[in-house]
C-alpha cells in the first residue's frame, strides 16, 4: 500500500471513529439494553412509585387541560418542555410549575441529535435550559433527548449543566395516527411495572395533529390501573428519591 492510500485509510479509520464516538450513546434508546444496563437511565426507580412523564409541550390546548386533569386525580408529573413550545407559550410553562409539576428539559428544537453537530447540539441543549429556566422560574432537574436518542456532545453538556438524563420504561405510541384511548392504554400497560417511567404526549408539535385527545381520554385509566395494583403515580423525583436517598 502506497503512502497516500495508507493516510486514507488513517482518515477513514479516524473518521469513523469520530462518528462512532458521536453517536455511541444513542445505544441507550434500545429498550432492552438500557433497562439492563443502565436503568436509572431507563426510568426504573422505586418499585412502588410509577413515573408519569409528558414530552413535547407545552400546547396552548392540550397543556392546560391535562393540568386540569391532572388536579382533579390528585397526581403530578414531570414535564419534558421544548424551549421553542415554551418561548410561544410561557404563561402555560408557569402554570405547568405553580401546580406543583416537575419541569425537564427536552430540547430547544424537537430535532434527532445523532443528525446535529457537536457544536448545535451544546447550542440546542444549553438554550433550552436557559430558556426553561428563565420563563418557567424553576431550575430543569432531567433532560430527555428528543427520540430518547443522545450523542455525545449532548451527555458531557447535560452533566455540565447538572441535567440528569431520564428515558421511559413504556410509552403510549399516542403520537400515531392510529392512536386511541384504547390502544394508548393497551401500549402502556402492556410493560407497565412497578418502578417504571410511563411516556405519553400533551403536544402534536412532532406528532400527527391532535393526537393529544386520545392522550388526554387515556390518563385518568392509566393511573386508576395504576392505583389499582398499589402504585403511586407522581413525578421522577419522587420516583427516584428512594433509591438517591439510599
Amino acid at each position: 500500500m502506497n503512502p497516500p492510500q495508507t493516510l486514507a485509510m488513517a482518515a477513514g479509520i479516524a473518521a469513523a471513529a469520530v462518528a462512532v464516538a458521536h453517536a455511541g450513546p444513542a445505544v441507550a434508546a434500545i429498550g432492552p439494553l438500557r433497562r439492563r444496563l443502565m436503568p436509572a437511565t431507563a426510568g426504573i426507580g422505586d418499585p412502588g412509585h410509577v413515573a408519569l412523564t409528558f414530552d413535547d409541550g407545552p400546547h396552548p390546548e392540550a397543556t392546560p387541560r391535562l393540568l386540569r386533569l391532572l388536579d382533579s386525580a390528585g397526581v403530578r408529573a414531570t414535564f419534558f418542555l421544548l424551549g421553542s413550545m415554551l418561548k410561544e407559550h410561557p404563561e402555560i410553562g408557569r402554570a405547568i410549575v405553580a401546580d406543583g409539576h416537575e419541569i425537564g428539559v427536552h430540547g430547544y428544537e424537537h430535532r434527532l441529535l445523532v443528525k446535529r453537530g457537536p457544536r448545535a447540539t451544546v447550542d440546542d441543549l444549553t438554550r433550552a435550559t436557559a430558556t426553561i429556566a428563565e420563563l418557567t422560574g424553576s431550575t430543569p432537574r432531567w433532560w430527555r433527548p428528543p427520540y430518547g436518542v443522545a450523542n455525545s456532545a449532548a451527555v458531557a453538556t447535560a452533566r455540565r449543566l447538572g441535567l440528569t438524563p431520564v428515558l421511559w420504561t413504556c410509552w403510549g405510541r399516542d403520537w400515531t395516527r392510529s392512536a386511541t384511548p384504547e390502544s394508548i392504554q393497551r401500549s402502556v400497560l402492556r410493560k407497565l411495572a412497578g418502578g417504571g417511567t410511563i411516556l405519553l404526549h400533551d403536544s402534536d408539535h412532532a406528532a400527527t395533529p391532535r393526537c393529544w385527545e386520545s392522550t388526554l381520554t387515556a390518563v385518568p385509566a392509566i393511573v386508576t390501573v395504576c392505583r389499582d395494583r398499589g402504585l403511586r403515580v407522581g413525578p421522577l423525583g419522587e420516583h427516584f428519591a428512594v433509591s438517591r436517598a439510599g
